[in-house]
This record gives structure tokens, sequence and C-alpha cells, in this order.
């Protein structure tokens, strides 16, 4: 884990001890999806997500029903 740095402030050694904590349990968290998605076979990031190129469904605009009868 990189080194972190008190930037403004006096904190006191119990404040600094739940920052720590929370942010190992954000990283454990983390590190265990990540694991959970290799294990399932699925794409380790979203960068590799290749679902994410696949057409949406196009949602209604606010003057959709003008063109509602219009042939396809």
């Amino acid at each position: 884990m990189a080194p972190i740095k008190v930037l403004h402030g006096q904190p006191t050694p119990e404040e600094l001890a739940a920052v720590m904590a929370v942010v190992s349990a954000r990283a454990a968290a983390a590190s265990a999806a990540a694991a959970a998605r290799r294990a399932a076979g699925g794409p380790v990031s979203t960068w590799a997500d290749r679902s994410a190129a696949m057409r949406r469904m196009q949602a209604p605009g606010p003057h959709s029903w003008r063109t509602s009868a219009w042939a396809h």
C-alpha cells in the first residue's frame, strides 16, 4: 500500500487508525471482488468487458410519439 500523508490538521492516532481501517477494508473488498470475477470467468476489469460494446436499447425521447407511426 502506498504511504498516506496528512496534509492539513493534526489527526489523533485513533483518527488515523480509523482511516487506515476503512482504506484497508475497501482495498480488501476490491481485491476479493476481482478474485471472484476471475473465478467466475468474467472480465477482470470494466475495460476488458466486451458487453459494453453491444448496442443498448434506445430510450424513448420526449417527442418520440411523433415518429411512432412512421414506417421502420
